[in-house]
């Protein structure tokens, strides 16, 4: 894990204060060729494995991980009610990702991690796909991207690096989360056992449904030992995996590999990606699939590219590249965006640039299933604030732009 920490921090591109004259360049000229794969800046690519112990994506650690619930960097102010829901359905976000990725050249962003939140309907990402092409100041999304960032001085954390051997922990507790989905901030709470806590009541009623109903009544008859239950466990973190919701996305470590490393061990065994692939044959049938249906000259030379690219590591769920000449590796050409489809930032009114993509892969990881109406996206990428501005708000909301495959209709 220290490894891929180093590695995450050896991302620094370049300080925003030293590279304003290139802040420009992130924009698209006319003309130009919208075909062009990333430039030749390094990019990380991230997989998904198993936690060998699940202590290790504890907040405490700065992990990047996939699935479960979030491990919130500033654990105490986390999003407000209205940004943590869908807008179209409204109902909590389901947490996606996080990347830790810090910036060293700022005292700042010392300590810094991207959180990604989608709703899991498929009917809320085809209205998100009409409505991010919008460019009104609030967009409804079913995706949302959250920065958070620390100085290396902070009340949460020690100063010194995490030794990893069982002893560290963070210096302070955090917000009580909700007992159903264990992601946010625990604002309601049960009026009959006055302890399980809910971000909304859609949560509290499936909670209560699912067997707190019984639960109550145990702590009622119990109400002695469990007024002293707080005392006793004050300063103490909560146990790991305590969310009772059963429908959480499977949780995983984000583990990096610099793309380079992979072109070279495919150079030195060119079998190399179709072993890996042919481990997944329902990743292998579905890119298939879909490239019978593309019929545009431009979407297959696009797709045709895409596969090439994602070959040389074909398990890879992530791509991550923040330097000002980047680009996503869009898996088609159609439902790009434009220059001025990419707003300000919300906060220092400065321009964004890109900074990673999520790929389809990862569903397969998640075991959503290749049905009709299930989950599905081409690519997601996330857009930053170029300066990694400062603000009040402790996580502050970035753009995400989901590219979706032609075969699905926009309502």
């Amino acid at each position: 894990m220290n490894s891929q920490v180093n590695d995450l921090k050896s991302l620094r591109i370049t300080s925003p204060d030293d590279d304003e004259e290139l802040v420009e360049e992130i924009e698209v000229e006319e003309g130009e060729d919208e075909d062009d794969e990333e430039e030749e800046e390094g990019v990380t690519l991230g997989f998904v494995e198993k936690p060998k112990n699940p202590c290790f994506l504890l907040r405490h650690l700065f992990p990047s991980k996939a699935g479960g619930v979030p491990s919130w960097l500033d654990p105490v102010d986390l999003p407000r009610e209205k940004a943590r829901t869908c807008g179209f359905c409204g109902e909590p976000l389901q947490f996606l990702l996080q990347v830790y990725a810090p910036i060293s050249e700022k005292e700042s962003t010392f300590h810094r991690t991207l959180f990604v939140f989608m709703c899991p309907s498929m009917s809320c990402l085809l209205r998100d796909q009409h409505e991010q092409w919008k460019r009104d100041k609030n967009p409804r999304r079913s995706v949302k991207v959250f920065r958070c960032q620390l100085p290396r001085s902070n009340p949460f954390y020690s100063s010194k690096p995490p030794r990893r051997d069982g002893t560290d922990k963070p210096l302070t507790i955090g917000a009580v989360l909700c007992s159903w989905c264990g992601t946010w901030k625990g604002d309601k709470i049960c009026s009959s056992c006055r302890r399980a806590r809910y971000c909304s009541e859609k949560h509290q009623g499936m909670h209560w449904r699912s067997g707190h109903k019984n639960d109550c009544c145990q702590i009622l008859s119990s109400s002695e030992a469990s007024a002293s239950t707080p005392d006793n466990n004050r300063g103490k973190l909560p146990a790991i995996g305590k969310a009772a919701c059963s429908t959480l996305w499977p949780e995983y470590e984000i583990v990096i590999e610099d793309e380079l490393a992979c072109d070279t061990e495919m150079s030195e065994d060119n079998s190399c990606a179709t072993a890996l692939v042919s481990k997944h044959d329902k990743i292998d049938e579905t890119f298939q699939l879909l490239s019978d249906k593309f019929e545009a000259d431009d979407n297959k030379k696009s797709w045709a590219s895409f596969e090439e690219r994602i070959a040389k590591a074909p398990e890879q769920v992530l791509r991550y590249c923040r330097d000002l000449k980047a680009k996503p590796l869009w898996p088609l050409s159609v439902g790009r965006p434009s220059e001025a489809d990419l707003p300000r930032c919300n906060y220092c009114k400065g321009p964004l640039c890109y900074e990673f993509q999520i790929m389809p892969q990862l569903l397969y990881y998640f075991g959503v299933r290749n049905d009709l109406d299930s989950l599905d996206w081409g690519t997601i990428a996330v857009y930053t604030c170029v300066a990694s501005c400062e603000a009040s708000v402790s996580y502050k909301e970035e753009f995400a732009w989901v590219q979706l495959y032609p075969t699905a209709a926009i309502p």
